[in-house]
């Protein structure tokens, strides 16, 4: 245990084509290694420097950056080495109470590494999506940046000279036809999957969530055990309320939006749906219409609350019950 403690913590910044190291030293400085490649060969070549300068149980800490991170996290956890992923509201807050005002690569993978070092007690150990669960997830946000196509092409149909309007015509009647193709896709996914196929069951038993955001939600939130209550759940959607202490909105309470950009966006539909027809959330939206609070303060709300309701019923196996959501 003692040797645990005391084995070096590596703080990795991870970019598109490249990625930064740094492990702090007991006088306060760091020893760094700079722009290794974000592929096999840096992989090879981080994988020496690690036996060099870090033992087997050290924890390597690195941030979510959406997909770049992924096959770097992959290729450590296969040698056994302690990866954890942090939200980058974790390092962003510990910046701020640093006081830390340099913005490089260099020193964001000593900010990692400063942070892991002085947290590590609370470091979760991060494992790598089922394959289930990584095909699920790659086919949703592929629907998703088809979704964003079809509604930039939407968009431009509205404005077009008559020579163009043929060609996006072509082009729309394309991107719906992927997108058909995705959801089938989706849909069979889930289906050939016991463990999915029974999870999508318990979302959709909650009124506001239909088939298409509980295959975003089940990609987004992955198994639910990791998260070790609905607080963290929040934070993880970036939908946890954060005040604001700057210039003239001093003591505003908005979002972080630090969480799964894909997940609250996910949200924003099915929490407007059930505002209407689930009576937990419809009243949910009373209680704070009579408080006078604003709409999309309302709508925000809605989503943490629909959220809740997701992780509840994943984390207990049990469908949906409004009477005993209304009883809470």
């Amino acid at each position: 245990m003692e040797e645990s403690r005391m084995s070096p913590v590596v703080g990795i910044d991870v970019a598109k084509r490249s990625f930064d190291l740094a492990i702090e030293l007991t006088n306060g400085k760091h020893r760094t290694k700079a722009k290794l490649s974000n592929d096999a060969k840096g992989f090879q070549a981080l994988q020496a420097w690690l036996q060099t300068h870090a033992q087997p149980d050290s924890w390597i800490a690195m941030e979510a950056t959406g997909t770049y991170h992924q096959a770097l996290a992959e290729f450590l956890h296969a040698r056994g080495y302690r990866v954890c992923v942090l939200n980058p509201a974790q390092t962003a807050a510990y910046a701020r109470s640093q006081l830390s005002r340099v913005k490089t690569d260099r020193s964001d993978a000593k900010l990692i590494a400063s942070y892991a070092l002085r947290h590590r007690e609370q470091l979760r150990r991060w494992h790598p999506d089922p394959p289930a669960l990584k095909q699920l997830k790659a086919l949703v946000r592929r629907r998703q940046d088809l979704q964003q196509m079809l509604q930039m092409e939407r968009n431009r149909l509205d404005v077009a000279p008559a020579q163009v309007k043929d060609s996006i015509q072509v082009h729309l009647a394309d991107l719906q036809h992927h997108i058909a193709q995705i959801e089938q896709a989706i849909d069979d996914h889930i289906d050939q999957d016991p463990t999915l196929r029974g999870q999508r069951e318990l979302l959709v038993s909650i009124q506001g969530i239909a088939d298409t955001s509980a295959a975003l939600m089940l990609a987004e939130l992955g198994d639910v055990r990791r998260f070790a209550d609905a607080s963290a759940v929040t934070a993880f959607a970036g939908l946890n309320p954060c005040l604001q202490e700057s210039g003239d909105r001093k003591g505003h309470v908005c979002i972080s939006r630090t969480g799964s950009p894909h997940l609250r966006a996910g949200l924003f539909m099915p929490a407007l749906v059930a505002m209407t027809h689930n009576p937990v959330i419809r009243a949910l939206k009373q209680r704070l219409s009579e408080r006078g609070k604003a709409g999309k303060q309302i709508v925000c709300a809605a989503m943490r609350k629909l959220l809740h309701l997701a992780y509840g019923v994943l984390k207990s196996g049990t469908a949906f019950d409004p009477k005993r959501g209304l009883a809470c």
